[in-house]
């Protein structure tokens, strides 16, 4: 591979001149600086990343911390949409992504910092994990700067989307619809997104003067269908149904459907449904699923830029949680009732 000095060379210029070509210095012509980099790139020439790594003592290498106890993995709609933005941005930083091993299946397998320090890797997304563990609690109070989603640590960054604000605006929705009667199949117990939206729910209700009974939120998982089925099919065989369904994620949502229909029940005229996170299959639902849209992009974005900023030194103190808004998107699965 052609170093700058060959370059120098063959163009007739200076090392100092290359260099200024190649980093795209406003003081050289553009003619110049365009011959420079065509023969840099017919001599195969690439910067020399490790050494500017190596100068600045940096990796230039982030950490993603992904677990997902379904076993979905990047098939996760919501966090894989988060985690494409998040890379997109760090790579236009010059940032590369590593994923930190989750296999704990092996007694001698690293923990997360150990692995964080073996990689040497300069900052962390964690995502989609129980933040109560132990070694995820070891790697937020390290020295490695960290960015958490949907989950606030007070010494490490974060971005959550606005789940109270969505829940609220779901649910006002479909109490403007005339439904009074709305049950809940949430997703993980452990998860404080789950604890925030259920509250927003209640709260929701109770300020419109409505009973919310704790019978009508059952406990699931996201995305799990079967669950998701097994619990429609119980809240609607009970004596007093619920005229509406709100699932935890549009995944579960379609398990639900499913246990609808095989019921011979139609969606909104017998029952109405409605889910959350706006991910493509809501929108190829037929009827069209009413739901709440998650901005994962600008989400992975700002959880980029944030933790580039800090482990560039642009930060001196940590700033307080970014909240991204949700959008209510309104679909036919939610029924205009008379009163009730």
């Amino acid at each position: 591979m052609a170093s700058i000095k060959d370059i120098a060379k063959i163009c007739g210029v200076s090392v100092a001149t290359v260099s200024k070509a190649l980093n795209d210095k406003k003081d050289i012509g553009e003619e110049t600086k365009k011959h420079i980099k065509e023969v840099a790139k017919e001599q195969g020439y690439f910067p020399q990343y490790y050494a500017r790594a190596i100068r600045m003592n940096k990796s230039f290498n982030i950490g993603v911390l992904f677990i997902d106890e379904a076993a979905s993995g990047l098939t996760h709609d919501y966090f894989a949409n988060i985690l494409n933005s998040f890379k997109v941005t760090a790579e236009s930083k010059g940032y590369d992504i590593t994923f930190i091993n989750s296999n704990k299946k092996h007694k001698k397998s690293k923990t997360y910092l150990e692995h964080c320090r073996y990689r040497g890797l300069d900052g962390v997304m964690i995502a989609c994990i129980d933040f109560y563990n132990p070694e995820v609690r070891e790697l937020v109070e390290s020295d490695i700067p960290v960015v958490t989603i949907d989950f606030e640590f007070p010494q490490c960054l974060s971005v959550i989307s606005d789940n109270a604000v969505g829940m609220r605006k779901l649910v006002e929705y479909i109490l403007s619809m005339g439904h009074k009667k709305i049950a809940y199949i949430t997703g993980d117990s452990t998860s404080v997104v789950t604890d925030i939206r259920i509250k927003g729910l209640k709260d929701t209700m109770e300020e419109h003067g409505i009973e919310m009974p704790e019978s009508w939120i059952l406990p699931s998982e996201y995305r799990n269908l079967k669950k998701a089925a097994e619990y429609t099919r119980e809240l609607l065989k009970r004596e007093d149904k619920p005229t509406c369904i709100i699932y935890s994620d549009d995944y579960s949502a379609v398990g639900g459907i499913a246990a609808i229909e095989s019921m011979g029940l139609k969606i909104p005229e017998d029952i109405s449904v409605a889910g959350y996170d706006d991910i493509f299959i809501a929108s190829q639902l037929q009827p069209r699923l009413t739901t709440v849209r998650q901005d994962t992009e600008r989400i992975g974005m700002k959880a980029a830029e944030q933790l580039i900023k800090l482990i560039e030194g642009h930060k001196t103190k940590l700033s307080p949680p970014s909240i991204v808004a949700s959008k209510l998107v309104p679909g036919a699965s939610v029924r205009k009732l008379e009163d009730q």
